[in-house]
């Protein structure tokens, strides 16, 4: 009798403390004098409204991100104007735009007007927004992201292809960009438009053309909301064809 009575009441007590997911746009924790679940559902984070309520929105990073793990190591010339170094694959396009090719840039404040390139130049490297006197000529093929980096008519063409990492970088949320010799296997680039856009099977992203622009200028592509808790040291960015002749600032 004494055992089936603290059975029962000990089921109580784990009931009566065990933690529910809180619905989308429901109240979660970290509001003042707030005692209930602070759990969201997979793919909401629990976003600050005021000092005394906190909802749990579809989308959303999660409120308590994690310390920023360390970045992909640059090359010794990590600034945004990088320079022929190293082993070029290429001698490269030049700066008249060839058939086929386009300039990759951005358009918004702080980096309206830097276009996308390797660092070293032509070379295996991370992807970079840098100076336009120095932009990379681009192509999307089949899903892979391809810089031209052979002289203007050489036969036949050289090319490094846009490298997705599947590991992770700043706040658990940012993929890093490189350049290499062999063809990327993770995920597809494609065209929107005129805005570049990444995209794989197994994470839904609130924004496939959201990329950011941290130390070095160095390219990653955020998986979160674009313009909503941006990393310290980093710009959110949208970037995208452009097709004059010339490259300009």
């Amino acid at each position: 009798m004494h055992h089936s009575t603290f059975s029962a009441t000990f089921v109580a007590l784990l009931a009566g403390t065990a933690s529910a997911v809180v619905k989308d746009w429901g109240q979660c924790g970290g509001g003042q004098g707030w005692s209930g679940d602070s759990e969201c559902a997979s793919g909401s984070g629990c976003i600050k409204i005021n000092d005394y309520y906190s909802q749990c929105q579809p989308g959303a990073a999660p409120a308590n991100l994690q310390p920023e793990p360390q970045q992909p190591p640059l090359p010794a010339s990590s600034t945004g104007t990088p320079t022929a170094t190293g082993t070029p694959a290429g001698t490269g396009p030049g700066k008249e735009l060839q058939s086929g090719y386009y300039w990759v840039r951005a358009v918004a404040a702080p980096n309206f007007h830097k276009y996308m390139q390797s660092n070293p130049l032509y070379a295996t490297g991370p992807a970079v927004l840098g100076d336009y006197t120095t932009a990379g000529q681009f192509q999307v093929v089949d899903g892979q992201l391809v810089q031209l980096v052979s002289g203007p008519g050489e036969k036949p063409e050289k090319h490094l292809y846009g490298i997705v990492s599947e590991e992770r970088f700043i706040n658990n949320n940012s993929l890093s960009v490189t350049w290499s010799t062999t063809k990327n296997s993770y995920g597809k680039f494609a065209w929107n438009g005129d805005g570049l856009t990444w995209s794989v099977a197994d994470i839904t992203r609130p924004n496939a053309a959201a990329w950011y622009v941290c130390t070095g200028q160095q390219m990653y592509i955020n998986l979160g909301n674009y313009l909503y808790q941006t990393p310290s040291g980093c710009a959110d960015q949208t970037i995208h064809y452009y097709n004059d002749k010339h490259a300009n600032n």
